[in-house]
């Protein structure tokens, strides 16, 4: 799998803030030229929200995040970059003129591809001096979440080319599909073209509302496509005889005259208003990056569902969120000592998801433990039980939790957690973290775990190696001198402020 080691984004709106977003995340250096006035502060708020985002979504160790230079030229933003995708708003005439001055300014070997929804690539490469390295990467709103990219070469696109973008595409999470033939707006607009047609005469002749309709789609087959898309929902449809019985029984409804998808309603002043008048009031009075936000939760809760589907291997979407998340694991470094590790060592900083929280609107029980086991995996990498470690068949296993609730952690709130390394020996590791408000430092959980060296492959414990040993009793000898936790070997159901005699370590 190729990496990009620089991208270059020429256009930073919507789409194109998007890219920079997932770029930057993944770690890579971007490049942006945009002429619009108020490019840096769209691309800014762009970015936060996909931050937002990607701290909800995954606990995998990110690459520190790339480096953004709004550049005042487009030569000097294509200059050095291996992949170059261009936003710009969809007029053949512009497209083409800003590809001819990337073309002239890129390097030889870069890859350039076009945001475009419905263009022909064909069309925009007419005029290049190398055409074979321009195709359409046509993704999906939001770029930084949504994986989607329909890669779509034009009659002059190397085969090579496409390849080498599915590849590239891959290393940060998304999922290139390449489209064997160019049509105008390829395969997903025309599914959404269909869609939106016919949601055009439905309000247009007065059958329901922009709202209604929305509830229909999301309460709905909405939910089905998310995971399974058409057909696949269709073959379940179909029973037992699957997808050919589903086409014999509902085949001949193709016949009747139930659609419109024939006939183009006309967008006059009178629609126009209709639609908006009901769009405003649907929205609620929530600006469009509040609405970019819960969007951004609940595709981040789709997404974490899915991940955990079919036997916890992934599935859809979720499993592709799955593997990017393990070559994450894989390629993070080992996490820094604490500058001060004579104090409880600050692990790990999350925030609550909407996935997270229950019917009481707080973060449900056994989320807590999952933060908690989040910070031992910090823990853990930090002595060398890393990814490699893991995968050669050796491991430290938890036996023994305890968790205080102490205060509320609610949808959105950001948490930081401490360990404190209260024993250790050859096979054991006693632990105590705490959960804080990382904005105003109040306590909110403990957790304190005992775990045990095991090799997995034999199924048994055994004595960690040496070098995870000498790292381990390191912390333990700079935590030994620390006062003891409030609450450090209670069990449950003792009153408050009383000792267990089991608080003396080991």
């Amino acid at each position: 799998m190729s990496r990009i080691a620089r991208a270059a984004c020429v256009g930073g709106g919507v789409i194109g803030g998007g890219w920079i977003a997932r770029f930057l995340l993944a770690g890579i250096d971007v490049g942006v030229f945009d002429p619009h006035p108020e490019a840096e502060r769209i691309v800014a708020e762009v970015v936060a929200n996909a931050e937002r985002a990607y701290g909800l979504l995954t606990g995998a160790p990110l690459p520190p995040r790339g480096t953004l230079t709004f550049c005042r030229t487009l030569e000097e933003a294509v200059a050095e970059a291996d992949w170059i995708q261009e936003s710009v708003p969809e007029r053949l005439d512009l497209k083409r003129s800003v590809l001819a001055k990337i073309d002239a300014a890129a390097r030889p070997d870069a890859l350039i591809g076009s945001s475009t929804s419905g263009l022909l690539p064909s069309d925009l490469q007419e005029g290049l001096h190398h055409p074979g390295r321009v195709f359409v990467a046509h993704p999906y709103n939001p770029v930084y979440l949504l994986p989607l990219v329909e890669i779509v070469g034009g009659r002059q696109t190397a085969p090579e080319t496409v390849a080498a973008a599915i590849d590239r595409l891959e290393a940060i999470g998304m999922k290139g599909v390449p489209i064997a033939r160019e049509i105008e707006a390829f395969v997903g607009d025309r599914l959404l073209e269909a869609l939106w047609r016919e949601a055009l005469w439905l309000i247009h002749d007065d059958i329901c509302t922009v709202e209604t309709l929305d509830d229909v789609i999301r309460y709905s087959f909405g939910l089905r496509w998310a995971q399974m898309g058409l057909f696949q929902t269709y073959r379940i449809a179909g029973g037992e005889a699957g997808m050919r019985h589903f086409l014999a029984q509902f085949g001949p409804c193709l016949q009747w005259p139930w659609t419109k998808l024939t006939d183009v309603v006309d967008l006059d002043d009178a629609l126009v208003e209709k639609i908006g008048r009901q769009s405003d009031e649907q929205a609620g009075g929530r600006s469009i990056r509040e609405l970019e936000r819960i969007r951004d939760e609940n595709l981040v809760g789709i997404l974490q569902a899915l991940k955990g589907g079919d036997g916890g291997r992934g599935w859809g979407a979720g499993k592709l969120l799955k593997d990017f998340e393990h070559r994450l694991w894989r390629s993070a470094g080992p996490v820094e000592t604490p500058r001060d590790a004579t104090q409880p060592l600050r692990l790990l900083e999350t925030r609550v998801a909407s996935a997270w929280v229950d019917y009481n609107g707080h973060m449900t029980e056994h989320r807590y433990l999952q933060v908690f086991g989040d910070t031992t995996d910090a823990l853990l990498r930090l002595v060398g039980v890393d990814m490699a470690y893991i995968e050669a068949g050796r491991s430290y296993y938890t036996v023994e939790s305890h968790i205080r609730h102490l205060g509320e952690a609610t949808i959105g709130q950001s948490l930081l957690t401490t360990t404190q390394v209260i024993a250790a020996d050859d096979k054991r590791l006693h632990v105590f973290h705490r959960m804080f408000d990382a904005a105003t430092g109040s306590l909110l959980a403990t957790g304190e775990h005992m775990l045990l060296h095991v090799d997995t492959k034999a199924g048994r414990s055994v004595p960690a190696p040496p070098e995870v040993r000498s790292k381990v009793a390191a912390l333990a000898g700079l935590h030994a001198g620390l006062p003891r936790p409030d609450g450090v070997g209670r069990h449950v159901g003792q009153p408050a402020g009383s000792r267990a005699a089991a608080d003396e370590g080991l």
